[in-house]
């Protein structure tokens, strides 16, 4: 008897990717795409229908962030397992998805096998990260370190950093996120009274400084 394929959700909202991740999951006979997604709102709704077993989720989102997205979809169907798939280097957003729930974290530059060896794995209960996150996690572990600031703001708070450090107006940034000036002004000025600091400059140096942004 012919072994049950693995459901997958594909939600990005570039064509270009989910047409290559389409290609990649064509070539694995054990695994069928379910449904595509090109915003926040639809993958939660196929999620919703389509009884899939795996999201492939890019974390920057049109209408709403990945993260909020996984909280979504763990919360209603938390047998599905959530791929985060992202730009970002791991040791940005990786343990920020693990914690939401996450079973795994890609980054885009990722080679294909790897990542099918990631959806048969998270498919099958378990979670999945790089060999340098498990050393980046084995080392905090390690340590009796102070937290740093960055990692006291919520994720909203975050990605507002991520965005004026990578020279982001207020305004690109709340065109960007669907989200109103007004909104974006009180995340950065929330970010900046946790991070104790003054202004733009000294964020983005923060950034840099840390190895936020490149």
């Amino acid at each position: 008897m012919a072994a049950k394929s693995i459901k997958i959700i594909i939600a990005d909202d570039h064509a270009i990717v989910r047409e290559g991740l389409k290609q990649i999951l064509a070539d694995s006979r054990d695994m069928a795409v379910a449904g595509q997604a090109d915003n926040g709102a639809d993958a939660v709704k196929l999620a919703r229908k389509t009884d899939a077993d795996v999201m492939l989720l890019d974390i920057s989102m049109p209408d709403k962030s990945g993260i909020e997205v996984l909280k979504q979809v763990k919360k209603e169907m938390p047998k599905v397992a959530v791929l985060m798939l992202s730009m970002h280097r791991e040791d940005q957003y990786a343990i920020r998805s693990l914690k939401a729930g996450a079973s795994g974290y890609l980054t885009k530059q990722s080679a294909p096998d790897q990542l099918v060896e990631a959806i048969r794995q998270v498919a099958s209960g378990r979670k999945y990260i790089s060999p340098a996150l498990a050393q980046e996690l084995a080392n905090q572990i390690g340590e009796d370190r102070e937290v740093p600031p960055h990692e006291t703001l919520s994720d909203r708070e975050f990605q507002t950093l991520i965005m004026i450090a990578s020279g982001k107006t207020v305004s690109d940034i709340a065109a960007e996120l669907s989200l109103s000036v007004k909104t974006i002004s009180m995340y950065r000025t929330r970010l900046l009274q946790k991070m104790k600091l003054r202004h733009n400059a000294e964020l983005t140096h923060y950034a840099i400084k840390n190895n936020l942004v490149e």
